[in-house]
């Protein structure tokens, strides 16, 4: 399967797509930015943990738990659409579920350990997808989407977050 085509998602997500350029297919995806990811988001800085560039903004732990968060939605709802169960899956607010993480009373260090399991999982999820299971597709916040799409969506997310990170907590 290729790259996913305008249609296959929702057009919100075409910038997180472009992210992932270099990329024709899913496991190229992995192939392309798993290491690098890992290496990165397991490297930020204790010492910025807490750090907000700006009031009501997230820290880097909001971030990271925003991210895990964000992932295992993503991995259900492919799961859910490859293996054709049509329901409509609901959207979620990323803000609600910020407040509610307890992101600040964790330490870095083990939302690192639970984000490189997750990722590991997620990996393996990635590589075990048929042509034919990504080419499906369902309804998710009551946008159409097919399998692929969503995991070039997953991808592109972590590199838009990772670019945030760069720009505002690390320079």
């Amino acid at each position: 399967m290729s790259r996913p085509l305008v249609g296959d998602y929702p057009a919100y997500y075409e910038n997180y797509i472009q992210l992932t350029s270099g990329s024709n297919n899913m496991h190229e995806l992995v192939q392309n930015f798993s290491n690098s990811l890992q290496e990165f988001y397991t490297s930020l800085p204790v010492d910025k943990e807490n750090f907000s560039y700006a009031p009501g903004k997230w820290t880097p732990k909001d971030i990271l738990q925003h991210v895990i968060d964000t992932e295992r939605i993503m991995v259900y709802r492919m799961l859910t659409f490859a293996r054709s169960d049509n329901k409509n899956l609901p959207g979620f607010d990323e803000e609600w579920y910020a407040k509610r993480a307890n992101a600040s009373n964790r330490t870095l260090k083990s939302l690192q350990d639970e984000w490189v399991a997750l990722r590991a999982s997620t990996n393996q999820f990635f590589m075990s997808l048929t042509e034919d299971m990504l080419s499906l597709s369902g309804t998710a916040n009551n946008y159409k989407v097919t399998v692929n799409a969503m995991g070039f969506m997953l991808f592109g997310h972590l590199l838009h977050h990772k670019k945030v990170l760069q720009e505002k907590y690390l320079q």
